[in-house]
């Protein structure tokens, strides 16, 4: 089971989801939650609460929630669900429970969420990653290319082979947005990288994710970025003596080697904003797509394994980044058929970005069809 499918619709659509909405056109959904009636919130998850990643940080964000509002909500969730016919009977399943807010944390949740929607239209839900919304279905999404953009930092100062690997789930613009950020950043400290691509088509296959690293290290790679979910690649670099960084979540286990740092995907935030937003009733349909400066994609910790001139300069972007004082997609750039992409001092707008179905120059990895 996958957290997005490949659509071959979905590289036209997806504009639609990094784009706010429209003012004017979202209107506040019912009415507040008097005080003492609970407000039931419901999250459905496609991996194990536990898997260390990407489900286990969406849980970390519903924990947040019952922090903050304590007796004034109840949560629940549903964990492992796989994409399709499962994910219209859980979401149906938490609206006849009297859930009246809903988070659904898997693109592949999308069209099940909308099918959900139109049945129980006093519920409102929220699709992570997904461009389809209603009335009562917004979309939230990270942009995870800027944490991208400060792990390659790292990488490219600390190859000792010169060879960087990158596990990729599957070929859809937010996991090339992140091969490429990865790759532009190691180069512009080391101009002799090379970057290896494996697609794993999982987001939660410890096994195949192990056997991705494994094929990586084999090649001569000695650091490695995943987009997959679970620990499994830490554990073979760990073998390796290689280095490689937390994925969605901070992977501390793993610290100070080879996990030196971390993109930790903060939904905590936006999760609090709106469960609050429904109990005072100015909740709307809307679509969001935050980063470093939001706070919503996180640096974790960069280890003493990493020197402390290299640690210095990747705070330096992280924080240009968060300011918006730089964007990693900004020119000169080609694609790597070696066609003009962005000239200098351009840089990428967003309905490029949600539309990327190219590498960029020097990655002479193959883009599947």
């Amino acid at each position: 089971m996958t957290r997005r499918r490949l659509l071959a619709s979905a590289a036209a659509l997806a504009v639609l989801a990094m784009l706010p909405a429209l003012p004017g056109t979202a209107q506040a959904q019912g009415t507040p939650i008097p005080e003492g009636e609970k407000l039931k919130v419901g999250f459905i998850y496609v991996g194990p609460v536990g898997d260390g990643g990407w489900s286990y940080q969406h849980d970390v964000g519903r924990q947040a929630i019952e922090k903050e509002f304590g007796d004034r909500v109840e949560t629940t969730f549903i964990e492992s669900v796989p994409e399709g016919a499962d994910a219209e009977r859980a979401l149906t399943q938490l609206a006849l429970a009297g859930n009246k807010l809903i988070f659904a944390t898997s693109f592949g949740f999308m069209d099940a969420v909308i099918n959900v929607a139109k049945k129980f239209p006093d519920v409102k839900f929220e699709h992570a990653t997904g461009y389809k919304r209603a009335d009562n279905v917004s979309t939230y999404d990270a942009r995870f290319y800027e944490g991208r953009a400060v792990m390659g930092t790292i990488a490219g100062r600390m190859t000792k082979s010169n060879k960087i690997g990158y596990i990729g789930s599957f070929p859809i613009p937010e996991v090339v947005q992140g091969i490429n950020s990865s790759f532009i950043h190691a180069r512009k400290v080391n101009p002799a990288v090379e970057m290896k691509v494996v697609w794993a088509y999982t987001w939660f296959d410890p096994a195949k994710e192990a056997d991705a690293a494994s094929a990586l290290i084999a090649e001569g790679v000695d650091v490695i970025l995943q987009h997959t979910d679970s620990t499994a690649p830490m554990g073979k670099l760990q073998e390796a003596g290689g280095i490689g960084f937390g994925q969605a979540s901070d992977m501390a286990a793993f610290k100070p080697t080879p996990r030196v740092s971390a993109i930790i995907d903060n939904w905590a935030p936006y999760y609090v904003k709106r469960v609050g937003e429904v109990l005072d009733g100015t909740w709307t349909s809307s679509a969001t797509w935050a980063g470093i400066g939001e706070g919503e994609v996180e640096i974790g910790e960069i280890t003493d394994a990493v020197p402390p001139e290299v640690k210095a300069e990747a705070e330096a972007l992280r924080d240009k980044i968060g300011k918006k004082e730089y964007h990693p997609f900004t020119g000169p750039l080609k694609k790597a058929d070696g066609s003009e992409w962005l000239a200098d001092g351009k840089t990428a707008t967003d309905e490029e970005l949600s539309q990327m179905n190219f590498f960029v120059e020097g990655i002479t990895a193959q883009m599947p069809k």
